[in-house]
């Protein structure tokens, strides 16, 4: 495709992209670039990040190279970009043209470069970049840049002398994901100026947060399943993890599960991950190495099956949910343990990353914990200023009561200590209820004062009381699994603490917004052009969602258009897809009358 550099950039938007209009920042970003301003986007997953570089490149003149983390997400990312029609490549390792791609550059003959930052730095990229017109530099994952930055990528710190060599072109730095003192630090390593900042929001009202404490997690995890048709990833925190829950899913759902990690052979891993990039209903269960490299939008749901890193890299996770803006669930199952085991990796960190890192467990526990609103917590975390509820997660939907658990909590800690702070919440529990064994008198607790000070109405509350301690330090655990005091233990048994929880719902479901796509229910021409659709990606060897979203499938089922003119004024329908697919389905409408 060849645009002329004087055309008009919402020509471009409409004709290559089908869309009428920008969304959100998306213009303000798109003529920072087109003027030649460094920039930095901070955009929400979802927003149309990869637009703000990609219509910029077909109006001004040159190439424009895209830096950025993952080879799949590059692959991803090039597929749709040439189903549009933009001329799309990459240059990496996993790439068996690279020397047609450097002739092409040399030809005037890509849209987008797309490399990775260990290549963009070296000598000899740099060379090849001497003989080229950049049309801009697009640096995606911006966050990596950053040290303070959930996901920091010393690579990407070389980044600033490559683009201050070709300092006349235009930087525009990408991400999802920077507080403010990421986003701060980004800017100064980019040589982007503060006004340069373009901020979209952190918002993603399509996606229902739930949060709860985890129990039989693969029975939890499938009910979910079950009650939500399409495409999902659960994160499992550890290779073995992932395998047996992967198990587990398969035979209670009878879905396609897939399982993924960095143990697997690398062949493994890819077929599997073109499976799930393919299939509509494929749920994969995997690391957190597994989700940065898939460019795919109708992933329904998201699960986490233990305690993310931060919330950061929680917000990211989630995030890779109903890209495609359609209704899509993040879930989180959590238990006291996963913080103990946090904060012992803690005493690893560097001396200067410590209160960093402590700041950062700490602001999870909060959103674990709160009978507040999940969204508002979220994004007041990113610098936002949200109303006090959002009507799309748990506690909003089924409001929890707040309740004074100060006693218990000294209770439970005087027990503790004074047990030796060698046992878990089991013996406990039995020395603080009164309920006498053999392993509780031979240690001689039933002869303590704390044995039999809680009555058995405070019980129900003892295990989530002991999730609050140690989500906030109050409690910790020693090498062989015990529970110990923590170092905000003490004001808590003073009295100078007060300590309130959300009450745990009773035994029955919290009520989940509906989170299935919100399809035309029971109309057969959506029915017809989905199939249609399945059929064309499976002949073409592309996944459904490149060809059309369900979003404009719903559009087609609506306005019923019966000639390709009409087709094309559909939101979503361009050019090169009206060329490519359009007759295909102006047929099946034409079917239904």
């Amino acid at each position: 495709m060849t645009i002329a550099a004087d055309i008009d950039p919402q020509t471009v938007l409409r004709e290559t992209f089908g869309f009428a209009g920008f969304r959100g920042q998306q213009q303000a970003v798109v003529e920072r670039v087109l003027a030649g301003n460094n920039t930095l986007a901070l955009m929400p997953t979802g927003a149309g990040k990869s637009l703000c570089y990609q219509l910029p490149a077909l109006v001004r003149r040159g190439t424009a190279i895209v830096i950025s983390p993952l080879i799949a997400l590059m692959h991803d990312q090039i597929r749709a970009a040439r189903s549009v029609g933009i001329r799309a490549a990459s240059m990496t390792s996993a790439d068996s043209d690279n020397a047609e791609t450097a002739r092409a550059l040399r030809e005037g003959e890509l849209d987008l470069l797309y490399v990775a930052p260990e290549r963009a730095t070296t000598q000899g990229f740099q060379s090849l970049l001497d003989t080229l017109d950049i049309a801009l530099f697009a640096i995606d994952e911006a966050h990596c840049v950053s040290e303070w930055g959930h996901d920091f990528r010393p690579d990407y710190r070389g980044l600033a002398p490559m683009l201050d060599r070709f300092g006349h072109v235009p930087r525009l730095a990408l991400t999802a994901t920077a507080d403010l003192r990421t986003r701060e630090d980004i800017l100064v390593q980019l040589g982007i100026p503060a006004d340069g900042l373009v901020k979209a929001g952190f918002d993603r009202p399509n996606i229902a947060y739930h949060i709860d404490a985890r129990g039989n997690v693969a029975k939890q995890i499938a009910e979910l399943i079950e009650r939500t048709p399409g495409a999902g990833i659960v994160y499992a925190p550890s290779r073995r993890g992932v395998e047996d829950l992967a198990d587990k899913l398969r035979t209670a759902t009878g879905r396609p599960v897939g399982a993924y990690h960095a143990g697997l052979p690398p062949e493994q891993r890819a077929r599997t991950q073109a499976d799930f990039v393919a299939s509509e209903d494929m749920v994969m269960v995997a690391t957190i190495a597994f989700g940065m490299g898939i460019d795919k939008p109708d992933v329904r749901f998201v699960v986490h099956a233990g305690l993310p890193k931060s919330i950061e890299a929680y917000y990211q996770e989630t995030g890779r949910a109903g890209r495609d803006g359609d209704p899509a669930q993040a879930r989180l199952f959590w238990t006291a343990n996963d913080f103990s085991k946090a904060r012992q990796w803690l005493a690893d960190v560097e001396p200067e990353r410590l209160p960093g890192e402590r700041a950062r467990l700490n602001a999870l526990a909060a959103l674990v914990e709160s009978a507040g609103c999940r969204r508002a917590i979220l994004l007041r975390h990113f610098g936002e200023d949200p109303p006090e509820t959002c009507g799309n997660c748990d506690n909003c939907l089924d409001p929890p009561s707040v309740v004074d658990v100060s006693e218990i909590a000294r209770k439970l800690l005087s027990a503790i200590y004074r047990t030796g702070q060698s046992f878990g919440i089991g013996h406990v529990e039995k020395v603080l209820l009164g309920r006498e064994d053999e392993r509780v008198r031979e240690r001689a607790h039933d002869k303590l004062s704390v044995f039999g000070i809680l009555c058995e109405e405070d019980a129900p509350l003892l295990r989530p009381v002991m999730r609050h301690l140690m989500a906030h330090e109050m409690l910790g655990t020693t090498e062989h699994g015990g529970l110990s005091l923590g170092p905000e233990a003490r004001p808590v048994l003073r009295g100078e603490r007060d300590v309130t929880i959300a009450k745990p719902p009773e035994k029955k479901r919290r009520r989940d917004r509906a989170s299935a796509v919100p399809n035309p229910v029971g109309d057969p021409l959506f029915d017809a052009l989905r199939e249609k659709r399945k059929a064309l990606a499976s002949e073409h060897s592309v996944p459904a969602y490149i060809i059309f979203h369900d979003s404009v499938l719903r559009a087609m089922a609506h306005e019923r258009p019966a000639s390709l003119s009409e087709l094309g004024r559909i939101q979503g329908v361009g050019a090169k897809k009206l060329e490519t697919w359009g007759s295909a389905f102006v047929e099946v409408v034409r079917e239904f009358g």
